[in-house]
């Protein structure tokens, strides 16, 4: 069934999530919502569909509405969208702090609404075949580098390392123990550099860089288990299994070590574009009235994380 919906904001994201809907075939985009009238035609005008200025203006249209504005504006336009009996996905961060995030999860769980969180990096169709081969972790390392840009005002722990705290959050099946932090800003007034490692009471360390201060942009999480190491390049959606073969001293010649490893590059079973398959995902478990992938409470555990290494980095 074609669930029809809505997006609120006009602006850059919001503009890719339109993008999306107007081409998914399990979705009718119905509206464009801006509060600027302009930008809402534009868009509206752009994407073939109707435009409006508040979520009531397409009150009983549309069964659900997709959030992608600033994030200061998140738990207003999300709390809005709720009340007006949708199911809901609200762009990553779900909201400015954990305190309004939990004040969203817990309006959409009274509601009874799906509230979904867009986390688009978990469908990275590496990332979405992961399980497959990640099972017992004991240490991630998660390397996310950009050059700068000042189209973002927000830090790099909630706009870039958040990504990589909710992926190793999936993987670590486990409640983050301790945490440390380093924060440096050089090109703007919040951090543009953050280091943090985060210990689990599984016992799993998890190491993570972010920032947007870089010549490239990279994208890497490296995860050793007891038996392998799995390389994940996000950028070029490719995962690498290495198994050590042998590692020895020759009894001949110069001593030296002789080490042996064995690399496979599975096939990953999901192929599209991270958004893509994070709106079918929303759409498909509102048709199946199912949980969606990454779901409110995810959301909030992610941004609760953030909310920790910041304190930490402030501290050290």
């Amino acid at each position: 069934m074609s669930i029809p919906l809505a997006v609120i904001g006009a602006g850059f994201m919001g503009g890719n999530h339109a993008r999306v809907l107007a081409e998914l075939p399990s979705a009718e985009l119905v509206a464009v919502i801006d509060r600027d009238e302009q930008r809402a035609r534009r868009a509206a005008d752009e994407f073939g569909c109707a435009w409006a200025t508040s979520v009531m203006e397409v009150s009983g249209r549309v069964r659900a509405a997709i959030v992608a504005t600033p994030t200061e504006t998140h738990r207003e336009l999300a709390l809005e969208a709720i009340e007006a009996g949708l199911d809901t996905l609200v762009e990553k961060p779900l909201a400015p702090s954990v305190d309004e995030a939990e004040e969203v999860v817990s309006a959409a769980e009274k509601a009874g609404t799906v509230l979904a969180v867009g986390h688009v990096e978990r469908f990275n169709p590496a990332c979405l075949d992961l399980p497959r081969f990640v099972s017992e972790p004991v240490f991630i390392q998660t390397r996310r580098i950009s050059p700068f840009t000042d189209r973002v005002h927000e830090g790099v722990v909630r706009d870039m390392m958040i990504h990589d705290l909710d992926i190793v959050l999936w993987l670590a099946g486990s409640v983050p123990a301790r945490v440390t932090a380093d924060l440096a800003a050089s090109r703007s007034s919040t951090e543009d550099l953050a280091a943090a490692t985060v210990v689990f009471e599984s016992g799993l360390v998890a190491q993570l860089v972010a920032t947007r201060v870089g010549q490239d942009k990279v994208r890497r999480i490296d995860v050793i288990e007891h038996d392998c190491a799995v390389n994940v390049d996000l950028m070029r959606q490719q995962i690498t299994i290495v198994r050590q073969a042998t590692a020895e001293y020759p009894s001949t010649g110069v001593r030296r070590l002789k080490e042996a490893s064995v690399r496979e590059i599975p096939y990953l079973e999901h192929r599209g574009e991270p958004l893509w398959l994070e709106l079918t995902d929303f759409v498909t478990a509102l048709n199946d009235g199912r949980a969606p992938l990454v779901d409110g409470r995810a959301g909030v555990a992610a941004l609760d994380l953030c909310e920790r290494i910041l304190a930490a980095g402030a501290r050290d």
